[in-house]
């Protein structure tokens, strides 16, 4: 452990498993005190309690609008900072468009983007103020190769880039960061209804990858020197041919 966030204050979304909790796992172990939110707080309140003084649940429904909206005043609570926002939860859904559930394309859509952006709007006014501050988007490599067999869950991460892109150069002048880890196939449950055919064979052609390999990425992504932005940082699994 090198402790290259101690005295930060990191809230991560989707924490309570995948890549969020990944990534609270790696700033944890590098000093930064974490924030995990989630819905599960029945889940949340299990890993608190293995984590250590150093980790602090905040439950939250990123589907109410309203308590997104206000969820800073509970993020500072915990800590009484924030110099990391990691907007990391989503949906997935995949699968040919004429079969598809629009009801199920409604969900994937708000949560992987009105919610992610509400999440991040909630909490620039305090990182504005501050003068610092670092906000991660979980995108996927999907957001800038569109996969054929994904096509609502590509369009929602185009979203998601686009937003990273035009964002990050207003917060310029306020020195805050906005960067994006485009990761490709990375076992979670996102992927629990992957056909059982495609997930043998992307484990075979070694194309799938650990949430750890992403939460290493973001590591890199916040210990930058203060000068430097990683925009986007794709990492892909060596058998991925995406």
């Amino acid at each position: 452990m090198t402790e290259r966030l101690q005295g930060r204050t990191a809230a991560i979304t989707g924490a309570a498993s995948g890549i969020g909790l990944a990534c609270a796992r790696a700033m944890l172990a590098e000093g930064a005190e974490v924030i995990l939110i989630d819905r599960d707080g029945e889940r949340l309140g299990a890993l608190v309690a293995e984590m250590g003084a150093g980790a602090h649940a905040v439950m939250l429904d990123l589907m109410d609008g309203a308590a997104v909206s206000a969820m800073l005043p509970r993020l500072l609570a915990c800590t009484g900072q924030l110099d990391i926002f990691h907007a990391n939860a989503g949906a997935y859904v995949g699968g040919p468009v004429t079969e598809a559930d629009p009801d199920h394309w409604d969900r994937v859509l708000n949560l992987n983007i009105n919610a992610a952006f509400r999440s991040v709007h909630a909490v620039l006014p305090h990182l504005v103020a501050q003068k610092s501050g670092d906000v991660i988007f979980t995108s996927s490599i999907a957001g800038v190769v569109p996969v054929v067999w994904e096509p609502i869950y590509t369009a929602s991460k185009f979203a998601v880039q686009a937003f990273v892109h035009s964002t990050r150069r207003q917060l310029i002048p306020h020195n805050v960061r906005m960067g994006a880890v485009l990761p490709g196939p990375v076992i979670t449950a996102l992927l629990d209804n992957w056909p059982k055919a495609k997930m043998e064979e992307a484990l075979a052609n070694r194309s799938l990858m650990e949430a750890r390999e992403v939460s290493d990425a973001v590591l890199f992504m916040v210990t930058r020197p203060e000068g430097v932005v990683i925009r986007d940082l794709t990492i892909l699994p060596h058998g991925c041919d995406l």
